[in-house]
């Protein structure tokens, strides 16, 4: 069976789903961002056990189509961007998420935009900028090997873009720095 969980964008966030469902003896197969695929059928009163540990984790169980959907494009963006090491500028974010959900673009560009009040396009490029922030905190890369790192043509592309989002250029958060980042399940 499968189940799908809001919020959980990270790691640690599949470590500490699976540390709940082993918990309580539900015995998960395989676990990736937003979604578990468990050995065997639980009972009502497992989920509703399982619903309440994740609560308390500040993740939630998703049991609508549509909601499970956009956690989908949601979660493929953030494994995109986050969790690999270079966003290829190639990337036609379209076809991937059509391929991946397994439904027109159109469809899930209307869906996403009518549930989250911003389009997708707008969603990946915060999550960019939060990847830059990251990347620019810790200092390890230039603002041009960050630029290519996160698929941008060039660094003035990179500054704008982070401009119009934070209201500061890069190189002025990088030496304020003050680690004005959101959380990835909270970024709008």
């Amino acid at each position: 069976m499968t189940l799908y969980v809001k919020n959980m964008v990270c790691n640690r966030c599949v470590m500490a789903v699976e540390q709940t469902l082993n918990k309580l003896n539900l015995h998960p197969e395989k676990i990736s961002l937003g979604e578990v695929v468990l050995s065997t059928e639980p009972t009502e009163a497992e989920l509703n056990a399982l619903d309440q540990e994740l609560l308390a984790l500040g993740f939630e169980r998703i049991d609508d189509r549509k909601a499970r959907i956009i956690e989908g494009i949601k979660n493929k963006i953030i494994t995109l961007i986050h969790h690999t090491d270079r966003v290829d500028r190639k990337h036609n974010w379209s076809d991937i998420l059509a391929d991946e959900l397994h439904y027109e673009y159109n469809y899930l560009s209307n869906l996403f935009s009518s549930v989250e009040g911003i389009t997708i396009e707008q969603y990946i490029i915060r999550q960019k900028i939060e990847r830059a922030k990251e990347l620019l905190f810790y200092d390890e890369l230039n603002l041009s090997q960050i630029a290519d790192r996160l698929g941008y043509s060039s660094v003035a592309h990179l500054s704008a873009q982070f401009k119009k989002v934070t209201g500061l250029t890069p190189t002025e958060m990088k030496k304020s720095r003050v680690p004005d980042r959101t959380p990835l399940d909270k970024i709008k």
